[in-house]
């Protein structure tokens, strides 16, 4: 093995320059030519490969974001998408992929795995949604800035006595509303998991005034079946008969934008380093994630093929502590 590429592919997630900057020098440490693939597999399909030497990562590991770039590719979805990135690894002569993404990058992973391609894969996504990793690269970053989101806006909620929305990003997937739901403090957490109707969110929160809150906070999923475009139109439909109004603050990609934390640099630069380890102890097809605190590694064939749950204790202590 001389030669290998890494991308970063699907939503970016910070943490993301940490892992390839690793990446990058444990490969160029072991004597390998590491190569960056531009604007994920659509920049693969296109062949925008260039070498990377350990200055071509120096500073990244602070910044959000991937210098890389990424996209998502409906190419890749297809076996003619497929074929054409192997033939570019191909004819670039690459020996192994290490591939920076989660659910629908993975899938890819899975896919280049079956034609020939060595691949390892590395968890990253803000949603925490991927099968074999307890933490996913850039969820713990993306929380944090949810918190905050939620910490400022308790604040004028208490102020003006008011019930303020939010909605976090997680696609299909409950983790991240449950999680700063808990850690916010929220009256009413919404998830895919875990549905609420809004005449349910609208008795809670009456509840929450009648125990003489001054507020009351909702977190909800974007994946929930009543999100918050769902709600704000049951809140304006029924305000008289409710007797109050609900603020909505919708986050949005304003979670991927942070600087990773110490908790996704750390994480992204251990799974990036333990890629290369694991190409040199000639494993490949698996995903590299943290179980139990410890590097693990997980068949891509069963990383495609499940969902991660979301931890229903974790459910049940938010309805324990909303009182």
């Amino acid at each position: 093995m001389k030669r290998i590429a890494v991308v970063t592919s699907g939503g970016d997630a910070p943490g993301m320059n940490a892992a390839v900057r690793a990446v990058v020098r444990a490969g160029t440490a072991q004597g390998l030519a590491v190569y960056g693939i531009q604007h994920g597999y659509e920049g693969l399909i296109g062949g925008q490969l260039r070498r990377l030497g350990p200055r071509d990562v120096g500073g990244i590991i602070g910044h959000g974001g991937t210098f890389l770039g990424t996209a998502r590719c409906e190419q890749m979805k297809t076996p003619a998408g497929q074929a054409a990135a192997a033939l570019q690894l191909e004819n670039h002569e690459i020996d192994a992929l290490v591939v920076i993404g989660g659910n629908g990058s993975q899938a890819g992973s899975f896919a280049l795995s079956q034609r020939g391609v060595r691949v390892i894969g590395v968890a990253s996504t803000i949603d925490n949604d991927l099968t074999g990793s307890e933490p996913t690269i850039g969820c713990t970053t993306a929380m944090d800035i949810a918190l905050e989101a939620i910490d400022r806006l308790r604040v004028t909620a208490s102020a003006h006595r008011r019930a303020f929305l939010v909605e976090v990003m997680g696609r299909a997937s409950g983790y991240l509303a449950l999680i700063t739901g808990i850690s916010g403090g929220a009256e009413a957490i919404v998830t895919p998991e875990s549905e609420l109707s809004p005449e349910s969110v609208a008795q809670q929160i009456l509840r929450a005034y009648e125990r003489g809150k001054r507020h009351a906070i909702v977190v909800v999923a974007e994946g929930a079946k009543y999100n918050a475009e769902h709600m704000a139109a049951y809140f304006e439909q029924h305000e008289q008969r409710l007797g109050f109004e609900l603020r909505v603050t919708k986050l949005g990609h304003v979670q991927r934008g942070g600087a990773p934390g110490v908790y996704d640099r750390l994480l992204a630069t251990r799974l990036g380093a333990a890629a290369i380890e694991a190409l040199h102890a000639g494993e490949h097809a698996i995903l590299l994630g943290l179980i139990d605190g410890k590097i693990a590694s997980t068949p891509l064939v069963e990383v495609v093929s499940a969902t991660k749950p979301l931890d229903t204790r974790l459910l049940e202590l938010a309805q324990v502590l909303a009182i």
